[in-house]
């Protein structure tokens, strides 16, 4: 199952560079590669300088790849290990969202569009959520991955408990986030992409810090 995970996300790497190879004639000299938060793009580059944009996204695509499996190796918390596989997956899962990340781009590229659909981005994000939601569960405690808190790095069940709470708002809030922002107009797929992101990053910041108190609170 890992070998055909890892030929997958090979091809999965390579695809973007497939599409613009086949697109190449047809982008314009000027190719929008950078937009603000309306999506209307602030910085053009030319076909070579859009090339190397794409390698650079791709050199970094392969070093999270590499990185994020193999990370429990400096990690000093000894149920580190336990998170290689985990860690895996989360890592093809963020070489399957650059990836799609590159192909619309070089779309927008082909079109000689200035304006950057962001609710399709929040779409993939919300997406992107759901899937770290869905292994935040079970990860173990670490420096690197996860709701990395004074609190849930001391104590197990701590860890345990708030990443299971976090890994359901993160789960249902990504796929909140993505339903709302397929069928929503920009502004307000703007404020939802916020407002989800901040709930399920605060809430489970929250719940950890109150089980720490009631701990501290049971053992005075």
């Amino acid at each position: 199952m890992n070998k055909f995970l890892s030929r997958i996300s090979w091809i999965i790497i390579v695809v973007p560079f497939i599409y613009l190879a086949v697109v190449w004639n047809r982008l314009p000299e000027k190719i929008a590669t950078h937009f603000d938060i309306h999506g209307n793009a602030d910085k053009f580059s030319n076909k070579n300088e859009f090339l190397l944009f794409m390698i650079i996204m791709t050199v970094v695509s392969i070093l999270l790849y590499f990185l994020l499996p193999n990370i429990y190796r400096i990690d000093p918390k000894k149920f580190a290990a336990e998170n290689k596989s985990r860690l895996k997956k989360i890592a093809i899962a963020l070489v399957i969202f650059l990836a799609a990340l590159q192909c619309f781009i070089i779309y927008i590229g082909t079109t000689g569009d200035v304006k950057l659909n962001v609710r399709f981005l929040f779409v993939l994000i919300g997406v992107f959520w759901a899937v770290i939601g869905n292994y935040m569960n079970n990860i173990k405690p670490n420096y690197f991955a996860g709701f990395r808190l004074p609190w849930t790095l001391e104590n197990p069940e701590n860890w345990k408990q708030t990443h299971h709470v976090a890994g359901k708002l993160w789960f249902a809030g990504g796929l909140l986030i993505a339903a709302i922002c397929l069928f929503t107009p920009t502004t307000i797929s703007i404020i939802a992409f916020i407002t989800i992101t901040l709930i399920i990053t605060i809430i489970p910041i929250i719940y950890s810090y109150n089980f720490y108190r009631k701990q501290k609170t049971l053992h005075q």
